[in-house]
């Protein structure tokens, strides 16, 4: 499946460096975030990438161009003078995406098995999947209870004693759940797994290896350390 990179947002959280640069170009052990993020997904045997861009897409974009330099194969979908928002760039993104696609956060550096999770989403019979965490408020606030493979409830406001998981940053997604949405429309990833949630129709698949990422000062500097230790001989 091809996967969809969440890279749009303005990151905030990181200035003053991304006053001038977007978050997927911050530097992480020297060399962009996005390239490292690349290298994660071409070990993992993904092969095609769009990427949903916004604030100073096109430096991204310059950057990378159509990933042959990293194996892979770029598309671009640009969000336009308004911001859509998480679901409203997938819903952007749905012609360059096809039937079915892997969705991840541009801030997120997960080392997983993504073949287990395209399985696991195709083996639910059902429309989305959601990748958990047994996180149990160790590195952010869990928001998820999940339950015998499924979701059973997602709320990043109003959190319960039972949340024990957190929403770990990879999904899985038919297009049909974002096809039915006017294009054009802002709205977020978190209100249709919101809406899947109520129906039943949000998988989840755990995993056991905690997440990594670069949208805060704390996170690049975890990040760094675990790059550096990998690159060391």
């Amino acid at each position: 499946m091809p996967v969809a990179i969440l890279a749009g947002g303005l990151a905030t959280r990181l200035r003053p460096i991304t006053e001038k640069i977007p978050k997927a170009l911050v530097s992480v052990a020297g060399e962009p975030f996005l390239a490292h993020q690349l290298r994660l997904l071409h070990a993992r045997g993904l092969r095609r990438a769009v990427l949903c861009v916004g604030y100073l897409g096109e430096m991204i974009e310059r950057e990378f161009g159509d990933g042959a330099a990293c194996g892979m194969e770029l598309r671009y979908s640009f969000d336009g003078p308004v911001l859509l928002g998480t679901g409203g760039a997938l819903r952007q993104a749905l012609p360059l995406l096809g039937e079915e696609f892997f969705t991840l956060y541009g801030d997120s550096y997960l080392p997983i098995d993504y073949a287990a999770v395209a399985s696991a989403f195709r083996a639910s019979g059902l429309p989305g999947l959601m990748t958990v965490f047994k996180n149990e408020g160790a590195w952010d606030t869990s928001n998820v209870e999940f339950e015998d493979g499924r979701i059973v409830r997602y709320d990043k406001r109003e959190r319960t004693p039972a949340m024990r998981h957190i929403d770990y940053g990879l999904g899985a997604f038919r297009a049909s759940v974002f096809a039915e949405r006017a294009a054009g429309a802002a709205f977020d990833l978190a209100d249709v797994q919101r809406g899947l949630v109520a129906t039943g129709a949000l998988a989840g698949h755990e995993v056991f290896q905690r997440f990594y990422e670069n949208g805060s000062h704390a996170g690049l500097a975890e990040l760094a350390a675990l790059l550096n230790q990998k690159s060391t001989p």
